[in-house]
Parts: structure tokens; sequence; C-alpha cells
């Protein structure tokens, strides 16, 4: 009898098996989704020089990236102290980079990430319906001309090329009752676009593909114009901003840079 009953289970099991029902209960594991990864804005503190090709650049790698980019754009001197006072970013791209050099000997940048990023030109910039005949710097003391805007040599380094350049045309001293000083590069040429000046020292950076009548000035007429950024040790997102500052000195990066007239390290200035 417990032979026959014996039997009878096994014959059921192997029908329960056969049918496709498991007899052993197995635990269900279930799996949540991995979280998303975190978007990253970085904090971009850029001389105002950089006003038209960082945004360019800055699109091009949110796109790549999916991170995003805020500029704070200003004259290089004024954004340097932004740094030394704790402002909390990301990565400094300065104008001057005696400006750099500065802030790593006060050990508030880290100075394994410094790198040149282009060497700046600077203009004679006027309204393009303006009628004034400019060939080159010394034609700044006609009478006709009444105001030049250049930047603050005080704290904005195009400032200090724009005076180096009318001192060595020897200009410097008779045009002081024209001068009028913008904060930066960008309000400086703002100044000529407006009429509060007739022309303006510039940027080639903001003189280039915009509305307007420019000249270059010679490059042997002021020190070099060498850029240079790097990561502050106050930056929140140091190892994200090392990745944007390898974007604007590669492959995507420098193309715009040379289309806003700026010479790349190791390249030759047009004179």
């Amino acid at each position: 009898m417990k032979k026959c009953l014996w039997f009878l289970v096994l014959a059921l099991i192997g029908c329960l098996a056969a049918c496709g029902v498991s007899t052993v209960s197995t635990p269900t594991l279930v799996t949540s989704p991995s979280p998303l990864a975190e978007t990253i804005t970085l904090t971009v503190s850029a001389a105002a020089d950089l006003n038209y090709v960082f945004p360019e650049i800055g699109k091009l790698w949110e796109q790549e990236t999916g991170n995003q980019v805020t500029f704070n754009m200003g004259s290089t001197g004024q954004l340097a102290q932004q740094i030394e006072r704790g402002a909390p970013v990301d990565l400094f791209a300065a104008a001057n980079k005696q400006f750099i050099e500065d802030l790593d000997q006060k050990g508030l940048i880290s100075s394994e990430t410094k790198a040149l990023y282009g060497v700046g030109r600077i203009t004679i910039w006027q309204r393009k319906n303006s009628s004034l005949n400019i060939q080159n710097i010394k034609d700044l003391t006609q009478p006709q001309i009444q105001r030049v805007a250049i930047a603050n040599p005080n704290h904005a380094p195009y400032g200090v090329a724009a005076r180096e350049a009318l001192q060595s045309a020897g200009i410097w001293e008779e045009l002081q009752p024209k001068l009028v000083f913008g904060e930066n590069i960008r309000q400086t040429q703002q100044y000529a676009e407006t009429g509060n000046a007739d022309v303006a020292i510039a940027a080639l950076s903001i003189s280039v593909n915009k509305p307007g009548k420019w000249i270059l000035i010679p490059a042997v007429l002021h020190q070099p114009l060498e850029q240079m950024l790097a990561v502050p040790k106050s930056a929140r997102h140091p190892e994200v901003a090392k990745q944007f500052a390898a974007f604007i000195n590669g492959a995507q990066g420098r193309p715009l840079m040379r289309k806003y007239g700026f010479i790349l390290p190791g390249e030759e200035p047009v004179l």
C-alpha cells in the first residue's frame, strides 16, 4: 500500500513538471533602473574679449556632454579679484597669463591645469557708417576724432596693450584729453558702437564677424597678449572643468578660436 502511494506521488510530480509547473518557489529579483547621470553646470569666468567665441564653444560642449556652462564675462583683473575673495569659479580664462601666474603664487590655482589657449590682437574699430579715414594708429590724433575709447589699463590687459601701442607710436600723451575708459574691452567697443566715442581700440576677437570697420594694430607695438586658463582651487567641479578646458584647446575649440582672430599656441602672429 505504501509503495502504491509513493508511486502515485512520483507520478503526480512528473505530470506537474511535464506541464511546466515548478514545484520549487524561487524568489524574483526586482532591479530598479539606474539613476540618470547628474548634469553639471560649470561656472566659467572669462575675459571680455571671449564674449562671442566662448559661448559658441560652450554650446558645442553642452551638445556633446549634456553638461551646462554659465559664463561670467568681465575684465581679467576684476575676475581675478573675485577668485581671490573665494568666488566658486570652475574655470578662469584670463586675457593675460600674468593674472593666472599671480593667483598660482597665492596658492589659489591648481598649477597643473595652467594652459595657454591663444594670443589676442588689438584693432582700431569704428562704426560702419563712420566717415573717418583711419589708416594707422597715428591717425587717432586727427582733430575730427574727439573721443578714443580704450579699456582701463588698471585692470584690463587689452587696455594695457592699447596704452603700450599708443606709447610706442609716440602719441600717448597727446591723446590724453581724448581718452574714454571702459571697464572691459567689450564695454570699450560699445562706447564706439553707441556714439559715445568716435573710435575704440578693441579686441580683434570682438571686431571680426561683426558690423563695423577696423584695422589691425601691428603686434610689434605692444607686448603679446598671451591668454591662459586654469582651474581655481575654489572650483566646485574641477574634473569637469578640466574636460572643458581640454575641449577649448582641442579639435572642436581651436577652429572657433582661430575664426575669432586668436593666434593659437605655437603659431606666429601676422604683423
